[in-house]
């Protein structure tokens, strides 16, 4: 008989869209700056929200937000964020959306100041996955100097939806920290994919 995986805490009880994320996705370091951007937005949807209900709503919001392509959502015009303001598959919070055009022209200041906004993120962990130890789900914490100074850096640079706890678990999705418990069947996994810093 084949022994169940063990599985971070939050995603052992939750449901198959959770475990799937869980299992494949979070903790994995990401480099693509599209797939950098489609985080910073559903992290900033997530607040106040849980994040079952941001992963029930990813596909609408691929669909809505031009597939998280930051050139054309920062173009859009006031009309098409009302249009955004009535679609049932996102977040109908008028802050929120009109938060994802402006953080959409923020991201290609920075791309054009970095030549990448992978470049100028991972700065904030030294290009380089921070590996935690944590036993329990409880150890973990909600913030960190880490995501303090991004946080303030984001914000000076005009961006919304950028708190510190919110740049923590952006962080946590994007893999600048590994943040498995150490008995969890990914932690390893996720460890070995940590890449050396590179032209930093």
């Amino acid at each position: 008989m084949t022994k169940p995986k063990k599985r971070c805490e939050w995603a052992a009880n939750a449901g198959p869209l959770d475990i799937e994320y869980h299992d494949l996705e979070w903790g994995v370091p990401c480099y693509d700056d599209r797939v950098l951007f489609e985080f910073l937005i559903l992290e900033g949807a997530q607040a106040g929200l849980s994040w079952s209900t941001i992963l029930k709503k990813r596909d609408g919001y691929r669909e809505a937000f031009s597939q998280f392509d930051a050139q054309k959502i920062s173009r859009y015009t006031d009309k098409k964020i009302e249009r955004l303001l009535q679609n049932p598959d996102i977040v109908r919070n008028r802050l929120k959306v009109e938060a994802t055009r402006i953080n959409a022209k923020q991201f290609l200041k920075i791309q054009k100041e970095f030549g990448s906004f992978n470049d100028y993120i991972w700065r904030f962990v030294n290009g380089r996955p921070i590996q935690n130890r944590w036993k329990t789900l409880k150890e973990v914490p909600v913030s960190t100097p880490e995501s303090d100074a991004m946080s303030k850096d984001l914000k000076k640079r005009g961006f919304k939806f950028v708190g510190t706890t919110i740049c923590y678990a952006y962080m946590q999705a994007v893999g600048m920290v590994n943040d498995h418990t150490i008995d969890c069947f990914r932690y390893q996994t996720v460890k070995k994919m940590a890449k050396p810093a590179t032209r930093r």
